[in-house]
């Protein structure tokens, strides 16, 4: 299940697992316009940890969820 939600400055989308135990954290992502924040709660150290991807970082990782094993430069127009 997800959810997304528009806000002044970011789109917000909140990634609940469902299924079998164990189930991770809510993951939520924030897509602003000059980056892409990854946050999620860690139990272990009671605080939310917070992983900023570039816009080109995020292009490189959409790219490389369709692609087999090895090493690529995505051409930047």
């Amino acid at each position: 299940m997800f959810s997304i939600e528009h806000e002044f400055d970011a789109t917000v989308v909140t990634l609940v697992d469902e299924g079998a135990a164990p189930l991770q954290e809510d993951i939520v992502i924030n897509a602003f316009e000059e980056c892409v924040t990854v946050e999620q709660y860690d139990a272990r150290t009671d605080q939310m940890q917070k992983i900023t991807l570039s816009i080109s970082q995020l292009k490189d990782l959409a790219a490389a969820l369709n692609l087999p094993e090895g090493i690529y430069s995505r051409v930047r127009k």
